[in-house]
């Protein structure tokens, strides 16, 4: 029953750090990627700079390493449950978020720093144009797919909760062949 219980800790602590970053990357959909539109070029450039340098912190990373551990950890605990698919469904879907964070967000904040300190920028409109629309892009393809993953994770918290003794690894005394009379059964 221990192992059951951490199990579902581990399961919990995933969607609930696969929550939190969902909510970064829709935080930026929905409303700093509004708002920032609403600068002038310079001013998007130098803050969005300072984000990028901010939000490499440790419980930005904790939570965003976190979310991919735990999740793995937890495909393999439910590997053999009626949730298992659905934890490994988060897990490819948070790996995708990895790959398109990796290879597309990140490399674009690359370049947003290398263009160097806002106010020395010749011309910051085209350094915005070269970042603006991708990086938003695929911020929301990310927000998609860990909102996707988060749901997966959802799910398999909700069959954890719902689940029988005898599902979760624990035989009723009801069907175990020494309890009761025969003629109960």
């Amino acid at each position: 029953m221990t192992q059951n219980r951490g199990a579902g800790a581990v399961l919990a602590a995933a969607t609930v750090t696969t929550g939190l970053i969902a909510g970064v990357w829709f935080a930026f959909t929905v409303s700093v990627m509004p708002a920032l539109g609403r600068s002038d070029d310079r001013t998007y450039v130098e803050v969005m700079q300072n984000i990028n340098e901010v939000i490499e912190n440790p419980a930005f990373f904790a939570a965003l390493f976190g979310a991919l551990v735990l999740t793995a950890v937890s495909a393999w605990q439910q590997r053999r449950t009626p949730r298992g698919r659905w934890v490994t469904a988060a897990l490819v879907l948070y790996v995708l978020v990895f790959v398109v964070t990796s290879a597309a967000n990140v490399p674009l904040n690359n370049e947003l720093a290398a263009a160097g300190a806002p106010a020395g920028i010749a011309d910051p409109g085209a350094v915005r144009e070269n970042f603006e629309d991708p990086w938003v892009l695929w911020n929301t393809v990310r927000t998609v797919l860990t909102t996707a993953a988060l749901l997966c994770l959802w799910r398999a918290t909700s069959l954890l909760r719902t689940a029988r003794p005898e599902q979760a690894g624990h035989a009723s005394a009801y069907l175990a062949s020494d309890a009761g009379s025969r003629a109960s059964r």
